[in-house]
């Protein structure tokens, strides 16, 4: 498998896209609207303000969709991961017709921002299929079917299968207008609708804090300041909030594999299932590569697990493998495969708007259930609105603020595995000692009271950093696919040698002593 730059595996986007990197601040800037974070919700939020007529800034310490996104299967789909059924029981009626009324519009807006921008990303709108698992009750699909009509789709429909599928789907619901894209090609459009109505877009650029008040005020590590009339914060997880949103949250890590298929044989469409951990199947269009323009790509994601709780990733990608291979045999070798974080809040959906512990003029873009093209598209529409002062419908259902009593299991069952996780700073390590790391691995060390984070490069030079997440003291995991330290508190990750990938942490691991 191909592995980028920090040694972790590429996905199939990066394969045929690579987005013009930008130069990174050096100067103090003041703006309307910061930004932090350059993927999907980010750039939304940027575009949509931009076209406002609003001075914006972006800032990222990696490249226009460094992050998650480049990592994601971009499906846009109206059919919610935590399904109808429980997002009603949660929110009720109204909640759940909000929902679907607002993941649509974020498919139309994708799609006029498109057509709007003349952007070449592959989009195609299709069907998309809820298939039963082999051991959920039969009667699962009506109650989804009632559910999802009720939110207002009435275009849901049971049938007996799936039309011209390749394999027996078994009796399934089939979601019109649902849609996919490439989503770097995507980004990159944004982008250069960004910068053509004056917004800025910087990379290389670490944000290393976030003030609320008049004005906001965002630092870099550099020591440059931006200030603004409002800040968004679109990290994945909020790199401005220790406590508050984490607790209502959960990271996971989605894997997936991509292989070749024969072009045309399966019908292009988004595939779900209803197992727990759930699949999800989409295929992605080749036709204009030269090499493989006889082929599609079929991308199959699943096996969700805990970051940093899980270290069979060998087995999981097999399992995911072996699970596509009985339904689609024609597949051929695996091109790509990779994982994911997801950020799970414990009612099914982002959360989105004002910060709860900041000044008024802190937002937030985080939360994205396994729905993050959807719902980062959602977070630019609603929180333009909220940064103009104008109403907006979904406000109340995606407020950070809010509290869901009807998902206080889940709350419990999180938060409950979160204090398990500090156990670890009790347990001996997980080799005896840096010489028994191979070239290319890394090993949490027990060194007296202190756990080191140990990596032993290719050419066998050792790397030492403090085990302890710099966000709320957790004992991170060495992910030996990925090459990265996972936290599983909070699903903070570093590089192999403790560089910061991926919030809620600002800061590296420590250098040991």
């Amino acid at each position: 498998m191909k592995r980028d730059e920090a040694g972790r595996n590429q996905s199939s986007w990066t394969a045929d896209e690579t987005i013009g990197e930008r130069r990174s601040l050096a100067e103090d800037l003041e703006a309307d609207v910061c930004i932090v974070g350059a993927g999907l919700a980010g750039m939304s939020t940027a575009y949509l303000l931009a076209l406002e007529g609003k001075k914006v800034v972006v800032l990222d310490d990696g490249p226009i969709g460094g992050g998650e996104t480049r990592r994601t299967t971009a499906h846009l789909s109206n059919a919610i991961d935590d399904r109808y059924t429980e997002i009603e029981r949660i929110h009720g009626v109204e909640g759940s017709r909000l929902a679907a009324e607002s993941h649509s519009a974020a498919i139309e807006k994708i799609a006029e921002i498109i057509r709007d921008e003349g952007i070449e990303c592959e989009f195609a709108r299709l069907d998309g299929y809820l298939l039963l698992g082999p051991n959920d009750p039969g009667d699962l699909l009506a109650r989804e079917e009632e559910a999802a009509r009720r939110a207002g789709l009435s275009r849901v429909e049971r049938l007996p299968g799936v039309p011209q599928a390749p394999f027996d789907t078994g009796p399934c619901l089939r979601f019109p207008d649902q849609g996919q894209f490439h989503p770097l090609k995507y980004l990159d459009g944004l982008a250069r609708g960004i910068e053509k109505r004056g917004g800025l877009i910087f990379n290389g650029t670490h944000v290393k804090s976030i003030e609320g008040g008049t004005p906001a005020k965002i630092e870099t590590a550099e020591g440059h300041i931006v200030t603004a009339a409002a800040v968004v914060v679109a990290t994945n997880s909020p790199i401005n909030d220790m406590y508050a949103i984490h607790t209502k949250q959960a990271p996971y890590l989605s894997y997936v594999v991509a292989g070749l298929v024969p072009r045309g044989i399966i019908p292009k469409a988004l595939y779900w299932d209803t197992m727990d951990p759930y699949h999800y199947v989409r295929i992605q269009d080749l036709s204009e590569d030269p090499e493989h323009a006889d082929h599609d790509l079929l991308i199959v994601g699943g096996e969700d697990h805990k970051t940093g709780q899980a270290e069979d990733h060998e087995t999981r990608y097999a399992k995911l493998e072996s699970w596509a291979r009985e339904r689609f045999p024609m597949m051929q070798e695996i091109e790509f495969r990779w994982m994911g974080q997801v950020q799970e809040t414990i009612d099914g959906l982002a959360f989105l708007g004002k910060n709860p512990l900041d000044d008024g003029n802190v937002y937030i873009a985080t939360g994205d259930s396994g729905m993050g093209m959807t719902h980062g598209t959602i977070a630019g529409l609603l929180i333009t609105d909220l940064i103009l002062g104008r109403e907006n419908p979904w406000a109340k259902l995606y407020d950070p603020s809010r509290k869901p009593m009807g998902a206080i299991k889940d709350f419990l069952k999180e938060n409950v595995n979160v204090a398990r996780q500090y156990t670890d700073w009790l347990t001996p390590g997980d080799a005896p000692d840096a010489g028994a790391i191979p070239a290319g691995g890394g090993a949490v060390l027990r060194r007296g009271l202190s756990k080191i984070a140990a990596y032993r490069d290719e050419q066998g030079g050792m790397h030492e950093m403090s085990a302890v997440c710099p966000h709320l003291g957790c004992i991170v995991a060495w992910n030996d696919d990925d090459k990265t330290w996972d936290c599983p508190c909070h699903g903070s990750r570093f590089d192999r040698i403790g560089h910061v990938v991926d919030g809620p942490s600002t800061s590296d691991l420590k250098r040991a002593e």
